[in-house]
């Protein structure tokens, strides 16, 4: 597992490059975007707004070059956005829809069927963080997050809830303060 300081390393390095691609990205129909270099995840809404959200929270953790390179990034991703708020609130609902539906599939095979193959939660429950990332920015004026997407959210936490064990946070500890526990319950333990 990396670092706290590798993640944000990483994270910082990944963010960049979307921000790079976000124009071009968001007047595409795909959902999933490949980016141009080689190594580097599939541009998404929710890959982006998890890492901005997480960048921004531990920026005391960045030296001031890559403090300068993560005003940029979020500066050209805001640019981006200009005169395309239907253009994102569309594909961050198709994405929210999305990651619902892969999340809720997780759920439904997850450990707690005493499948070893799906001992993986540290690695999955980055699905719910994009879903949180995503409700946060589409809970933002000018965007309108459509109340049935808070409704089925709602019903996966209760189902992981009711099979919850809590514990210790389960990504690397110097990401903790991005992630407080009352928000972020199920960052906090396992099923």
């Amino acid at each position: 597992m990396q670092t706290a300081q590798e993640k944000l390393t990483s994270d910082l390095t990944i963010l960049e490059a979307m921000a790079a691609e976000m124009d071009t990205y968001l007047m595409q129909d795909a959902l999933f975007w490949r980016m141009m270099g080689g190594g580097m995840p599939m541009l998404t809404l929710g890959g982006y707004l998890m890492r901005q959200h997480r960048l921004l929270a531990l920026v005391d953790l960045l030296d001031d070059e890559e403090k300068g390179r993560l005003d940029t990034a979020v500066s050209q991703f805001n640019a981006a956005l200009v005169e395309k708020v239907v253009y994102f609130e569309q594909k961050a609902i198709t994405e929210l829809d999305a990651r619902l539906r892969q999340w809720s599939q997780y759920l439904s095979e997850a450990e707690w069927q005493d499948n070893s193959d799906y001992n993986h939660y540290p690695a999955a429950v980055e699905t719910r963080a994009m879903l949180a990332a995503l409700v946060d920015k589409l809970d933002e004026r000018p965007y309108q997050l459509p109340p049935r997407i808070l409704t089925h959210l709602a019903q996966l936490d209760t189902l992981l809830r009711a099979h919850w064990l809590p514990g210790s946070f389960i990504w690397p500890d110097g990401l903790q303060p991005a992630y407080p526990q009352d928000d972020y319950w199920w960052l906090y333990g396992r099923p």
